[in-house]
């Protein structure tokens, strides 16, 4: 039965020293990312441009598209 108690206190010390590394290694930057956001302008949607409402072009196209449909 001490054996146990031995084997939990230990398991609890070796969580204690992985917590304490992992709270270090976040407060020295270890995580932090500073390879995605030089990329991410590659990988962003492209803008598409909307015509013009005026475009005498796209009225053409309009209409034909609804005297097809008629």
């Amino acid at each position: 039965m001490s054996v146990i108690y031995m084997l939990l206190a230990l398991s609890i010390i070796v969580a204690i020293i992985f917590f304490a590394a992992f709270i270090i290694s976040v407060k020295r930057g270890q995580y932090d990312d500073s390879y995605t956001p030089s990329v991410r302008m590659l990988f962003e949607d492209e803008v598409v441009d909307q015509e013009p409402e005026n475009d005498p072009e796209s009225n053409n196209q309009i209409q034909l598209n609804k005297s097809q449909n008629a």
